[in-house]
C-alpha cells in the first residue's frame, strides 16, 4: 500500500508561516536541496490543500525562468510534470497537471489502495490535521529551521493527540534538521 508523506517546513517555534503569512525564511541549502530531489523521486504524485496550492502554482509553474537558485532550477520542471490532487470545496479548474478532489477521506484512502509510489502532501495545516485525525499520514518529515517567527500558522493545529514514533534525524547544511516520525 502507498504511504502519504507529510513533508513540512517548520520554524523552531512551530509555525509554518509567519504572523503575516510569510514563508521568507526556508533556506534550501545544497544538502537539504538534494534530499528534497529524492523525496520527489519516491512519490508520483503531490497533495495539497487550496492555501497550498494556490502559493505553489503562483511560483512553480516559471520558477526556473525567474531564478536561478538551484533548487528552483531543479524542482520546478519535476513539479510541472508531477500530477497533483488539490482537496477543496471552491477550487474548480486548477491547471498545472491538478485534479480537484472534494471528499478527502475517500480520495486518500482511494489513492493509497492503488498501485503505484507514495503521496507527498506538501505544508498545509489544514488538509494535514484533517488527515492526522483520519490517521491517514504514515510519515512525517518535519524540517525544523533556525528561524523563530513569534506567530503565525501552526504545523499541527490538531484538536486531539496522537503519538508518533522517531524514525531518523539528520542536519542539512549546517543549518536545518529533519524529524522523521512514523506513526
Amino acid at each position: 500500500m502507498r504511504k502519504v508523506v507529510y513533508w513540512v517546513h517548520t520554524s523552531v517555534d512551530g509555525f509554518i508561516a509567519g504572523p503575516n503569512g510569510e514563508f521568507d525564511w526556508p533556506a534550501m541549502g545544497p544538502e537539504l536541496s538534494a534530499y528534497s530531489d529524492a523525496m520527489n523521486e519516491r512519490v508520483d504524485t503531490f497533495l495539497y490543500g487550496r492555501i497550498v496550492w494556490e502559493l505553489m502554482a503562483g511560483y512553480w509553474p516559471t520558477a526556473d525562468q525567474i531564478s536561478d537558485h538551484p533548487h528552483d532550477l531543479s524542482f520546478a520542471k519535476v513539479w510541472r510534470e508531477m500530477p497533483k490532487v488539490v482537496f477543496s470545496r471552491t477550487l474548480t479548474a486548477p491547471g498545472w497537471g491538478a485534479r480537484v478532489a472534494a471528499d478527502v477521506e475517500t480520495e486518500v484512502r482511494a489513492l493509497k489502495a492503488q498501485p503505484g509510489k507514495d503521496l507527498l502532501l506538501t505544508g498545509g495545516a489544514g488538509l494535514a490535521a484533517t488527515l492526522a485525525g483520519l490517521d491517514l499520514i504514515d510519515e512525517y518529515q518535519v524540517v525544523v529551521h533556525p528561524v523563530v517567527l513569534g506567530g503565525g500558522k501552526r504545523v499541527f493545529p490538531l484538536a486531539e493527540r496522537f503519538d508518533l514514533t522517531l524514525a531518523r534525524t539528520r542536519a542539512f547544511d549546517e543549518r536545518a534538521v529533519l524529524l522523521s516520525y512514523h506513526r
